[in-house]
């Protein structure tokens, strides 16, 4: 049971003897959570009528029972276990007052022999052994409590109690829908120790007992719960209420969302960690505050693999909210080369996902780039196995966990040929490369290689039209260039298409006042994540002192050294009429950022020409606008 699954205030109770301090002390130290001995809270007056050997009445512990309770309200959110004897059930109902929901007791039942051969053998403790018995006398034992017998050893009596309290307990967070991404962060919860509500919606004859059924086919999900009734789910969770909506973007988002704000109550949270659009992610900030409820756009990267082993987290919103669920995201998050955890708070707003739609950019960028390197190989006549032992010495210089796939897709075969050879040259897309790259028009940024990427993706699905083109005209040829230079302008393009991708950030972020960590979210996208490379992990650094790579020195020295094979790859792509459109944008962007003196004053001309949209004067550092009469 992970220390956050004790969100919950943990009553140990029994008479004097039971074992209540020892086994309250190990239970919390086991949990990372505090300890509480209600003995060390008694007024004084109290001890030294004890110290008498006269027993305590009602009015006695009346502050007593009322300082208890102030100290459980203290720590409602990260909850405590606080030994107290509350022999009374009017005592367990005045320590519990508002608590209720957070609140589980935990009985140690032992006979009176036994204990008494206990309190025989303690020394200094104010009560002496022959109180025991008005103890016995006055004990009303709990109905509603967890009841332990205390003839186990204190490690045994724990784990019993961390068992028992799992089970009887409510699920800490909850997750909606039970698609590949669901399914695979649910079991990362539970797999950490948190005890996981499942929801997946019912629909007669296509949808049904998904959530029970997943339940059943893996152990990790023994103590969850699991439902297709929306409602009931939302009951069987803590409050307040910590639910990650798994559902596709767009329309199901609001629908649940819709559904969901008939059953929960004020101060629950929502976390949307699917692809969610960051201008809708606003919007739902806004409408949900005013239902009262909270709700977190979050970024999640990794695919199934890493949503079940630790993915990559970026999640955006209320602070104050973000700070009640950052323990389980941080606890099934990947981790950095130093044990940090991939997730940081990126800012307010939809930041999360903004930030995670330029991930997925700059992801097909790197992936089209890679497509492009594989076609050069491909028209010089290499197999599969020779690309795929290229790639892999590749690895050796500057490793991404993309490259590492790529090597083993070339590989893979299926019978005697290739399955890579099998697949349809058409590649589909799910919305964030053209969600990027409507951003990137309205931010005014250069980032040219994602929608060079988005775009040769969407070229690629008119096969019908590439064939009958290809028939039409003349054929390409193998690309003239060496297997050195091939690998030169590819670091040259990841370069370049980094470059872009956080500037496009940094001004977006500032343009919102979102205050985003450049270095931090590359330090969290160097491990769980799609992107990840040993050249992020370099970028940590650089990150902290300037949002723009270019301007770094040992990046300068690397595009310089770079450059000449870049040039030449692109060249050599165009001269044998082979689609490269990343490797040449590379190239032509950094053609574009080094030039002092660029041909816009002519298009600034024509535009004053036909529209009198008016111009700016060089000689003029005012920057007054001037109009010609052409």
């Amino acid at each position: 049971m992970a220390a956050s699954a004790m969100g919950r205030i943990i009553f140990i109770m029994g008479v004097s003897g039971s074992g209540k301090s020892s086994v309250g002390k190990l239970l919390a130290q086991k949990c990372g959570i505090p300890f509480i001995d209600a003995d060390d809270h008694h007024p004084v007056a109290n001890i030294e009528k004890m110290s008498k050997g006269l027993p305590l009445n009602d009015s006695d512990r009346e502050p007593w029972l009322d300082t208890l309770r102030s100290i459980a309200e203290e720590h409602k959110e990260g909850g405590c276990v606080i030994a107290c004897s509350a022999l009374k059930e009017d005592y367990r109902v005045r320590l519990t007052g508002s608590l209720a929901s957070q609140v589980q007791w935990i009985y140690l039942k032992g006979s009176y022999e036994l204990i008494y051969q206990r309190m025989q053998q303690r020394e200094n403790h104010f009560m002496e052994a022959k109180m025991l018995q008005s103890q016995f006398d006055t004990l009303e034992e709990p109905k509603e409590a967890i009841t332990i017998n205390i003839k186990e050893s204190p490690e045994t009596i724990v784990n019993n109690i961390k068992s028992q309290i799992k089970r009887v307990m409510k699920a800490e967070i909850g997750v909606i829908g039970m698609g590949v991404m669901g399914r695979s962060l649910s079991r990362n919860l539970a797999g950490r120790g948190y005890k996981v509500g499942l929801y997946n919606r019912h629909v007669d004859d296509k949808e049904e007992n998904i959530a029970k059924d997943f339940k059943a086919n893996h152990n990790e999900l023994s103590d969850s719960l699991a439902f297709d009734d929306l409602q009931s789910f939302v009951h069987a969770l803590e409050v307040p209420r910590k639910i990650i909506l798994m559902v596709n973007a767009g329309a199901a988002v609001d629908a649940v969302i819709e559904e969901l704000g008939q059953v929960m109550s004020e101060g629950d949270i929502v976390v949307d960690g699917g692809n969610s659009h960051f201008e809708d992610t606003n919007s739902r900030i806004e409408s949900m505050r005013e239902g009262g409820f909270h709700f977190i756009g979050t970024g999640v990267s990794g695919g199934e693999e890493g949503a079940l082993r630790g993915p990559s987290i970026m999640p955006s919103g209320n602070k104050e909210a973000y700070d009640k669920i950052q323990n389980y995201l941080e606890t099934i998050a990947a981790k950095d080369s130093d044990g940090r955890p991939c997730c940081t708070y990126v800012g307010q707003r939809g930041s999360g996902h903004f930030v995670k739609m330029i991930h997925n950019g700059i992801e097909y960028a790197e992936m089209q780039l890679l497509g492009e390197c594989y076609a050069v190989l491909k028209s010089q006549g290499l197999s599969n196995e020779e690309i795929a032992t290229t790639f892999e010495a590749w690895m050796k210089e500057q490793g991404s966990y993309l490259l590492g796939i790529t090597v083993d897709i070339l590989r893979k075969k299926e019978g005697d040929g290739y399955v890579l050879d099998s697949i349809l040259d058409k590649a589909a897309n799910k919305g964030t490369g053209k969600w990027a790259t409507a951003a990137i028009a309205d931010s005014g940024e250069p980032a040219t290689m994602i929608p060079a990427a988005l775009f040769a993706r969407y070229l690629s699905f008119f096969k019908d039209k590439r064939m009958v083109a290809a028939e039409v005209f003349s054929a390409g040829k193998a690309v003239d260039i060496t297997a050195v230079q091939l690998k030169e302008a590819y670091q040259f393009s990841r370069i370049i298409n980094h470059h872009q991708g956080f500037s496009l950030i940094a001004r977006v972020s500032e343009q919102n006042n979102w205050k985003v960590n450049l270095s931090e979210i590359a330090r969290i996208w160097t491990a769980g994540c799609i992107i990840k490379s040993d050249f992020m992990k370099e970028l940590v650094p650089v990150l902290k002192v300037s949002s723009s790579i270019l301007m770094d020195t040992k990046w300068q020295e690397q595009i310089k050294n770079t450059y000449a094979s870049a040039q030449a790859v692109a060249v050599a792509c165009l001269q044998a009429q082979l689609h490269a459109p990343c490797l040449i944008e590379a190239v032509n962007f950094f053609h574009g950022i080094k030039t002092a003196d660029t041909s816009a004053n002519l298009i600034q001309a024509q535009r004053d020409y036909f529209g009198a949209h008016t111009y700016k004067r060089r000689n003029d550092p005012s920057g007054k606008s001037y109009h010609t009469q052409w």
